[in-house]
């Protein structure tokens, strides 16, 4: 399992470790209206499936935020935010940001996503809630770029994924980052 700080004390992740050639587990989770959000396995889209510990943090809506501004210039891609958060409380960020080009994910019921993607927090400050991570998935379900970050309180690399989803995303300088 990748090494994991949270303010520099290291905290460990529990669940199943995956890697890039892996195929994505399909996962069922809970949207911000209390319907069915299925990610993983093949689809007609790239998808990429960002896991936030919370959306009621700064780094956490500053992520979300950034995904949302440039998820809706790349017309094959898919983005889902995952937590632990609550529907509602999901629903609330989304309208009070303007949150649309992204969907939510809540996997507060089972934690099935945390566990199959090796994301659960097992201990420290934040236990129980889902590590800070980026898995794109290809449209044949195979996972095609992974990253758990380092230091919970950091951003994700946002180049990397430009490269992953379409060689700089295809969408004329979208600024991701």
């Amino acid at each position: 399992m990748a090494t994991v700080t949270l303010g520099g004390e290291v905290v460990n992740l529990a669940g199943d470790e995956l890697s890039i050639g892996d195929m994505a587990p399909v996962v069922e989770l809970v949207g911000r209206d209390l319907a069915s959000v299925k990610v993983g396995g093949s689809s007609d889209f790239i998808q990429v499936i960002a896991s936030v510990p919370s959306l009621d943090t700064g780094v956490c809506a500053t992520e979300t935020r950034k995904f949302n501004q440039n998820v809706a210039n790349l017309s094959d891609v898919k983005l889902t935010v995952v937590s632990m958060d609550l529907p509602f409380a999901m629903g609330r960020f989304c309208s009070t940001e303007g949150i649309d080009n992204v969907e939510v994910g809540s996997d507060f019921r089972s934690k099935e996503f945390a566990k199959k993607y090796g994301v659960l927090i097992e201990d420290g400050k934040l236990k129980g809630l889902t590590a800070r991570a980026i898995f794109v998935i290809g449209k044949d379900g195979a996972i095609i770029h992974k990253e758990i970050v380092s230091e919970i309180t950091q951003e994700p690399n946002y180049d990397a994924i430009k490269k992953v989803v379409g060689g700089g995303c295809g969408c004329g300088g979208c600024g991701c980052h």
